[in-house]
């Protein structure tokens, strides 16, 4: 699994877009008609500080998907450090596996507390014989959807333990009831934990290339229908988890020239949503294929930190038009861009403004020069440096991670939706986590690797775009 990831790795908030709009008038035949069958039946994430995180760094609910504040990551409450943890989640997997007599508040308490520990913990020795049955467990909860509760956190409960112990043989029987949940289920909150578990499970599970393109071609049928696909028609959670894991997914090796021009499009369209989360995601989305189509064209040799003829970073996007015919309404978007960077509405508050102003200024930025990651700043230094990328993510109390890519911001977004407060714990100790985002962590200004044994285990090099 660890070699494959190696390979792969590159009012009302209704959600209504203008081409939704005019869907109404003239319904389209979905995209998925023409498309090779399938093998199966068919919350934004802000960077801002989150005034509801928990400053202790306690581990969220566990039925949260949300990452709350991007700009630090405390160390969750420290649990039991002898082996009484081994021992609960052992009883929790027992009862789990065992579910004779079990009631629906008694497998939620349980779910619960399995996913709090793994959370805390590095268990992959203690769950790895027994994952299969630890993941036939939780299919049985989500199929049977006896509460909404249950169902989410059984959702989030595989997506756990895939991160923790991934698998190549499980894709295969989690897939078609994650999307039949997401299709089918009346719950608004399992739809969306559905769509987060399947790009989870597609990006661990062991999902070959055409899955996962298939899988995003599924996901971005649900983005343009703005949630009709899945019978959740202008509901913001799962459109904008839809997004989410599209560009979660888009992060790997995989080539996407044969949707780009719909899915920018799609993207494009969602910018006009009236859910500042969907249009977040979006943009972020549409952020991440400019930086990823721009260096995948032999820039790889170019950073925003390297210097052009006129001292400053190369701005020529022209060269994107002729790589796809996808950016040749770049203008038209910079234009749009520009307009949600300098937003000005009472429909909106405070918070909402802000956010989409600060957001979308580094998506315009990025657009624009490519080769700048989130929150590149061309001020100078003292010493007439450029300050380049000023996103930086800190870990506990004296480590940083530097994100100056959108794949890194993607990928960090990505773990944390599932690990919560325990993203510190994984990456330093899982992997697998580690060579998702294999990126330094500096401690006072001394860089560093995160895990001595995710080193030797061979990320050196690991990239997930080219030129990162």
């Amino acid at each position: 699994m660890t070699r494959d990831l190696r390979r792969r790795a590159l009012e009302s908030h209704k959600t209504v877009s203008r081409r939704a709009q005019s869907k109404q008038s003239s319904p389209a035949t979905s995209r998925s008609n023409s498309r090779t069958p399938s093998r199966v039946a068919s919350g934004a994430v802000s960077r801002a500080g989150s005034d509801d995180e928990d400053e202790s760094g306690a581990l969220s609910d566990e039925t949260s998907f949300s990452v709350g504040s991007i700009n630090e990551i405390l160390n969750p409450e420290a649990m039991d450090t002898t082996s009484a943890w081994r021992a609960e989640l052992n009883d929790r997997i027992d009862e789990i596996i065992n579910r004779k007599r079990s009631s629906v508040q008694g497998r939620e308490k349980c779910y619960a507390t399995y996913i709090h520990i793994l959370a805390a913990q590095y268990a992959e020795d203690e769950i790895r014989s027994r994952a299969a049955e630890l993941i036939a467990a939780f299919l049985k909860s989500i199929k049977a959807e006896s509460s909404e509760k249950e169902t989410v956190l059984a959702l989030k409960a595989t997506g756990m333990s895939l991160i923790t112990s991934p698998s190549d043989k499980l894709y295969d029987s989690i897939a078609s009831p994650l999307k039949r949940t997401i299709s089918d289920s009346t719950s608004i909150p399992s739809k969306t934990a559905a769509i987060h578990t399947l790009g989870v499970c597609t990006f661990y599970g062991g999902a070959s290339d055409n899955e996962i393109l298939e899988n995003m071609a599924f996901l971005l049928e649900i983005i343009a229908s703005d949630g009709d696909f899945i019978s959740a028609q202008d509901e913001p959670a799962p459109v904008t988890a839809a997004l989410e894991e599209w560009g979660f997914l888009a992060t790997l090796a995989i080539d996407l020239s044969s949707d780009l021009e719909e899915a920018l499009a799609t993207f494009t369209d969602q910018l006009s949503s009236s859910s500042p989360e969907v249009q977040i995601a979006a943009g972020e989305n549409i952020a991440l294929l400019y930086e990823k189509y721009f260096l995948a064209r032999g820039e790889e040799d170019e950073s925003p930190d390297s210097d052009s003829s006129d001292g400053e970073p190369d701005t020529n996007t022209s060269r994107l038009s002729g790589a796809h015919p996808a950016f040749r309404n770049t203008d038209d978007l910079i234009s749009t861009l520009g307009e949600l960077a300098s937003l000005s509405t009472h429909r909106l508050s405070k918070k909402d403004k802000k956010s989409i102003r600060s957001h979308f200024s580094d998506i315009l930025n990025s657009v624009k020069t490519p080769s700048c990651g989130p929150r590149y700043r061309n001020a100078e230094n003292t010493d007439g440096e450029r300050l380049g990328s000023k996103m930086v993510v800190r870990i506990g109390q004296d480590g940083v991670m530097r994100i100056d890519k959108w794949w890194k911001l993607h990928r960090l977004q990505g773990l944390r939706r599932v690990l919560q407060g325990g993203f510190v714990n994984h990456y330093e100790s899982n992997s697998v986590v580690f060579e998702s985002l294999p990126i330094m962590i500096e401690n006072n200004y001394t860089v560093t690797k995160a895990s001595k044994k995710a080193v030797r285990n061979g990320s050196d090099g690991f990239l997930a775009v080219p030129g990162s």
